[in-house]
């Protein structure tokens, strides 16, 4: 293999989920996949042509996707997240998407970068769930601004840890941080981990999704966005973290993964778009899924295997 960029093949069926199929929806994007129990779930980006908030823009919801396959999605018509609360400042948070889901013990943890009508943000607000029928807020766990925060799936040391992501937008490059809490509420220790413009694919902005365990480390599926003279485009990559001190990276792709190359993944509501927001690793299989959204249009997958992921990025490739 002379690089990362033969590991992963589409399903050969194209989309999953597309807008074409969903009358009255504007966008679908950008799923959050989880396996639970026999259910494949998919936490997915939803905005309706009619706006439901009145913030003089469109506003995202959160829907719930499930599989017993991982193939066929039934989606929700119902919004899973809200803030739960009102008056200051929970009547200010809307556009509930791009979520990041990590199952710690028996719960399902999600960040969702939220954004807060009048002040800089995204912010990442933390909720959980146990089923995927009834979510609980807990608190806001970032400072703007801060979108694709990821929880590691296990402590660490004793300390629980998230990959942050602070910056990007109106012209700030978006690196890659990390934080340690006691509780999953307060965090602190501050680390820089990869900052973007390490290789072409990823000179303005690189994030994180929530880390896979293995043996020869924490794997990171991450994205990346170049903005070459014909527009903006998003690829998909990977990174691997020190199991012991996940703030030292150790291995990545100097390659990328995935590039926008099929025409669902070219044009769409947001052009050259292809955005992960974290896999689901079939240990039993050596196989990674990789749902991943595509310009705002359609819902994805590609599989590729996890060891072959790994030893691409220790090998740099």
């Amino acid at each position: 293999m002379q690089d990362a960029t033969q590991i992963f093949k589409r399903h050969e069926g194209g989309p999953l989920l597309h807008i074409k199929d969903f009358p009255g929806k504007a966008q679908i994007y950008n799923p959050a996949p989880v396996q639970c129990g026999d259910e494949t779930i998919l936490l997915v980006s939803v905005v309706e042509h009619a706006a439901t908030r009145g913030f003089g823009r469109d506003v995202g919801q959160t829907r719930v996707a499930r599989s017993k396959d991982g193939i066929h999605f039934t989606l929700s018509d119902e919004n899973f997240i809200d803030p739960q609360a009102e008056g200051e400042p929970w009547d200010r948070y809307h556009h509930f998407i791009d979520n990041r889901v990590t199952k710690i013990d028996d719960w399902y943890y999600i960040v969702t970068p939220v954004m807060v009508n009048g002040f800089d943000s995204p912010i990442g607000m933390l909720g959980r769930t146990k089923d995927f029928k009834t979510y609980e807020r807990i608190d806001t766990i970032t400072q703007p601004k801060n979108r694709g925060a990821s929880l590691f799936p296990e402590k660490i040391n004793g300390k629980y840890y998230k990959l942050d992501r602070p910056g990007g937008g109106d012209g700030g490059d978006g690196d890659i941080w990390i934080s340690a809490s006691p509780d999953l509420v307060h965090w602190g220790e501050f680390k820089p981990v990869l900052a973007a413009g390490y290789r072409f694919w990823n000179v303005d902005k690189i994030g994180p999704t929530p880390p896979i365990k293995t043996d020869k480390g924490w794997l990171d599926i991450i994205h990346g966005v170049f903005t070459p003279a014909g527009g903006t485009y998003y690829y998909i990559g990977a990174m691997l973290l020190d199991l012991d001190e996940p703030w030292k990276v150790i291995g990545k792709t100097n390659s990328y993964l995935m590039m926008p190359e099929e025409p669902w993944e070219q044009h769409g509501n947001c052009d050259n778009v292809i955005f992960p927001c974290g896999a689901i690793a079939d240990y039993d299989k050596d196989q990674i899924r990789l749902y991943y959204g595509a310009c705002d249009f359609a819902i994805c997958l590609a599989t590729g295997s996890l060891s072959e992921t790994v030893d691409a990025c220790i090998r740099g490739l």
